[in-house]
């Protein structure tokens, strides 16, 4: 049974394109709780602080149950869960799934497959991270889940999907080495030091890897606007969400004196970001709403 084919086949609840990572999510928990615990059943009552808490930093940025992937992940293949009155969910209510004392764990040929080969907890974390999620991101998200895949052979695995490994200089060179928001543009013994180009579609989502996709970025610049703290507007200027919150005066020169500010464009003759990556990236990572 190839796992990673059955993996990336997860159902997902669909509207108008909104990303849905509820499934992955749950699974990348379940993976870290099974690295640390094995097949232990996981109690609802102890999974749905962690569960809301993964859901809040990454999933979509409207509200999502933990209740909801803890309940329907059951239909596919890779999730039970059991309850005192015996097996089978009782819906994704959580008054529900609390007063029936449910626990979830993974699917018996799925926990089996997993301690038969110990590299295929990697490649499969591997997968749900490249399928769902922007890289900034999978560090501190692994760690969120309680996943740990520094040892063994699972770094070693290659990915899944594979990215243009030239879109990076690509990037860079179009903004000539400068972040788009703070003009950063440090070098260390003749190389960018601290630069990064960002998918503004994220690559998971059908983000292409070309210059009309990219935003030269810092380092931290990145992971802000891969959390949706920073986004850009339509105009091609820089919002800054309304629900962060900084009270030193690092803060307020490295994030909220953006806000309003013109994001640098790429050198004349090259790309400027698409409208339509800008408009994925504003209703399906930026934490709206924008400060005024």
């Amino acid at each position: 049974m190839d796992w990673i084919e059955r993996v990336a086949e997860i159902r997902r609840w669909t509207r108008g394109g909104e990303r849905a990572p509820h499934k992955p999510l749950l699974l990348l928990y379940a993976l870290g709780h099974f690295q640390r615990h094995g097949n232990r059943p996981i109690p609802f009552s102890a999974a749905e602080a962690e569960l809301k808490k993964l859901l809040k930093e990454y999933g979509p940025p409207r509200d999502t149950s933990p209740g909801y992937p803890f309940h329907h992940l059951t239909n596919d293949g890779l999730w039970l869960v059991d309850t005192r009155h015996g097996p089978g969910s009782p819906g994704p209510e959580l008054g529900r799934l609390r007063d029936s004392q449910a626990a979830g764990r993974l699917h018996p040929d799925l926990a089996r497959a997993l301690s038969e080969e110990p590299a295929l907890l990697g490649r499969i974390a591997r997968h749900l991270l490249d399928a769902n999620f922007a890289p900034s991101l999978h560090p501190d998200l692994c760690l969120l889940a309680g996943l740990d895949l520094e040892p063994g052979a699972e770094l070693r695995t290659p990915p899944v999907l594979r990215r243009d490994p030239g879109f990076r200089d690509r990037v860079l060179m179009a903004y000539e080495y400068c972040c788009a928001f703070c003009s950063y543009d440090g070098w260390l013994d003749g190389a960018a030091v601290g630069l990064d180009a960002a998918h503004v579609r994220w690559w998971a989502f059908e983000g292409p890897d070309n210059v009309a996709n990219g935003l030269c970025l810092c380092a931290i610049h990145h992971k802000l606007f891969d959390k949706g703290v920073l986004g850009l507007t339509t105009d091609r200027t820089i919002a800054v969400s309304a629900r962060f919150v900084g009270r030193s005066q690092a803060s307020h020169d490295l994030v909220l004196s953006l806000s309003g500010r013109p994001a640098r464009t790429p050198q004349p003759g090259l790309d400027a970001v698409e409208p339509d990556h800008i408009s994925w990236h504003s209703h399906q990572v930026f934490r709206t709403p924008a400060r005024g």
